[in-house]
């Protein structure tokens, strides 16, 4: 079944094979009509707190370790610590395995978090629905997730990535989108909150309204998160300068699994794709941690086993809006070029809040001296892909550059979230789906072709050309001997 939907996106869609190519861009004409970009009241439902003492809240997990069969599962409890304890097992209500974890706490100005529990849960089973339970008495929470299949060169699995996210009635859509997806692990690409938004006290609030409001997603699957310059959390007018100082707190990551020194920057593998999770906003250029690792890690990528490789960063490389524009310049003349190397498939990001795709460009001939002066069309180079379009109070970024740069492919300033569906070691399908008052609708669909399998088939067929030639020439030779 899954084949059959798959043959029928090729053939329903034209366009489909040109995503390779390099056409004339196409900025969306669509315009969204007026929706105030501000964040649900406080004593909205989805903030509301689960019923009982010390119950736990704000519950969301993250892969665990390098291959996927491995969760860190979160939690907050506000009356008092409790025991970060985790009971699970594969039968609905029936807890063999416990799993113990670390709890944490800080402060915030004057705010004092709840006490905040993380719990790896490891040597799990591949492709198995387990079922968890945290809590006592009649306080206790029930939950479920699925581990990945076993890593694989043509295992299908289905991502949805969000960026960009916040907390306002758009948030809201672009969730409930999402969960309506049947994707089964989100990219996220950085912006939690904008708890950074407020002031004071309500900084921390609105981080535990936002765990409270995401939870219905985060509990059941894991999301892959990187850092946003909404999470760098820099505030001196309140004393507070530590950097990421309440995303490290609540939001751990398994960066050690990837010989990372920093939870700023790590790589997990999934299914069939490696996916490296960078930090626009930590120190990147030569000599420092994250460009050593980086280095090392693109080198240990084997795409025989994981052929899909992405990469995903806040602030994006290439994008034609007015805003934030080039702010992503410093990483791109660093890295692009190592991308390129290794055929990265797709760069995600977010930051500017509206989606946009681009053609497979790059900049990499470019120097002040000579080469190439703009960006040109290189069949090596990722796709990147915009989605900082969650639903933030910060609302669309709406002033485009014109006339549309060659690099973009698509452009629209609307709300929305992606899905990417891999089908095989070759081919996957993406889409991207607007939050149209209230409905959801697919606005982009293209094929993606995985670079490193295109160009192996690629060479196979002239390595096949060029042996035709020589048994051509070899058998002309014979004759004329």
């Amino acid at each position: 079944m899954q084949l059959l939907l798959f043959q029928l996106v090729l053939t329903s869609f034209v366009f489909l094979d040109s995503v390779d190519n390099v056409n004339a861009g196409i900025t969306s004409s669509y315009l969204r009509k007026e929706y105030p970009a501000v964040d649900m009241p406080v004593d909205h439902e989805v903030f509301a707190a689960p019923k009982g003492y010390n119950a736990p809240q704000q519950v969301h997990m993250t892969q665990g370790n390098y291959d996927g069969n491995a969760v860190i599962i979160s939690w907050v409890t506000v009356d008092e610590p409790g025991l970060s304890k985790l009971q699970y097992g594969t039968s609905d209500k029936k807890y063999k395995f416990t799993a113990q974890g670390k709890m944490t706490n800080y402060t915030f100005y004057e705010y004092k978090s709840g006490y905040i529990h993380h719990v790896l849960v490891d040597g799990l089973k591949f492709d198995t629905k387990y079922y968890y339970k945290i809590g006592n008495g009649d306080s206790a929470r029930e939950f479920w997730f699925r581990t990945p299949p076993m890593i694989g060169p043509d295992v299908p699995y289905k991502f949805g990535i969000i960026g960009d996210l916040g907390q306002t009635f758009n948030s809201l859509s672009t969730l409930e989108h999402y969960m309506e997806s049947g994707a089964e692990c989100v990219l996220f690409l950085g912006d939690f909150s904008y708890a950074d938004e407020y002031e004071y006290n309500d900084v921390g609030l609105r981080w535990d309204t936002f765990g409270r409001f995401a939870e219905r997603s985060m509990a059941y699957q894991p999301w892959i998160w990187i850092i946003g310059n909404h999470e760098i959390d820099y505030l001196p007018y309140m004393n507070e300068v530590t950097l990421f100082k309440t995303y490290f707190q609540r939001y751990p990551t398994p960066h050690l699994a990837s010989k990372s020194s920093s939870p700023d920057f790590y790589s997990v593998r999934r299914a069939s794709a490696h996916i490296i999770a960078l930090s626009s906003y930590s120190p990147f250029v030569k000599y420092t941690p994250q460009y050593i690792w980086l280095s090392e890690e693109l080198e240990r990528v084997d795409r025989t086993k994981t052929p899909w490789l992405f990469v995903l960063l806040h602030s994006p490389m290439y994008s034609s809006y007015k805003t934030h524009f080039m702010e992503g310049e410093g990483m791109r003349v660093v890295f692009e070029e190592w991308f390129v190397k290794h055929k990265v498939d797709v760069v995600f990001s977010g930051h500017v809040h509206a989606y946009e795709r681009s053609h497979r460009f790059s900049n990499i001939r470019y120097n002040v001296s000579s080469g190439e002066r703009y960006p040109a069309p290189d069949e090596s180079a990722p796709i990147y892909i915009t989605v900082g379009d969650g639903g933030n109070l910060e609302g669309l970024a709406d002033t485009l550059i014109e006339p549309q740069p060659d690099y973009s492919a698509f452009r629209e300033p609307s709300y929305g979230h992606s899905t990417l569906e891999i089908m095989n070691r070759t081919h996957a399908l993406y889409t991207w789906h607007r939050n149209d008052e209230g409905k959801k609708v697919p606005v982009e669909s293209f094929v993606l072709h995985n670079q490193y399998w295109k160009s192996k088939v690629q060479k196979r067929k002239l390595g096949k050309q060029n042996l035709g030639v020589l048994q051509q020439s070899a058998s002309k030779g014979k004759k004329m001997t």
